[in-house]
């Protein structure tokens, strides 16, 4: 089942695509980078394979239309942060979601905020994954503070942002991987990479859901 839903917050409201697959073993709320959307074309194929897998998942636009036309607001973790705190307790009552293990798939910024919304719900959220994400714009106070297992995938061409994941991993205290993904660039468009790193990471989702 695939719905386009609109996510009523207290001040504004959203617009997503949840997934919810029979007997769905739990569900995987993406938060995308700066200047996406749900509509990333790149996500929606990360998003159909882990519905091949069992998991629900939800994209979903954590700015409005009006908001990401501010370009500072794609950069302002602490917004897109809160954002995703919303969402997250909005699925959390969702009459067909309610009580499904919640894991966050985050890519570039998007994987800040998974981060740091992990950090703030504790062991509510069960595995986060960071797909040639910036784990480093979480801050040190919220990387420590993470319990959920936490997934750093990089590719092995993209050395600035390898550096930078190096560094946050070193400050992440719970249950930690750092996969590097040979001969792959920051968004993963050599061939066969985007579902290498996506394998990778549902075998951690796997692993890791009911832990």
């Amino acid at each position: 089942m695939t719905d386009t839903v609109n996510i009523a917050l207290e001040k504004i409201t959203l617009k997503g695509i949840l997934t919810i697959p029979e007997k769905a073993r739990g569900i995987i709320i993406f938060s995308h980078g700066s200047g996406s959307s749900r509509l990333s074309p790149r996500n929606n194929r990360v998003a159909v394979i882990f519905n091949t897998q069992g998991f629900a998942s939800l994209l979903f636009d954590l700015l409005s239309e009006k908001e990401d036309a501010v370009y500072e607001n794609r950069f302002d973790i602490e917004l897109l942060t809160q954002r995703l705190i919303d969402v997250t307790n909005w699925i959390k009552n969702h009459p067909k979601i309610k009580g499904l293990p919640i894991c966050y798939f985050g890519a570039s910024t998007g994987a800040a905020s998974a981060l740091k919304a992990a950090a703030y719900f504790g062991n509510t959220i069960k595995a986060v994954v960071s797909r040639g994400g910036r784990p480093d714009l979480a801050g040190d106070n919220d990387l420590h503070t993470v319990n959920a297992a936490t997934l750093l995938i990089v590719g092995g061409w993209d050395q600035m942002v390898l550096q930078l994941n190096r560094e946050a991993y070193a400050k992440l205290h719970g249950k930690k991987r750092l996969e590097i993904i040979p001969e792959a660039s920051h968004l993963f468009e050599e061939p066969g990479k985007l579902e290498q790193a996506t394998a990778i990471s549902v075998n951690w989702f796997k692993k890791h859901l009911n832990t």
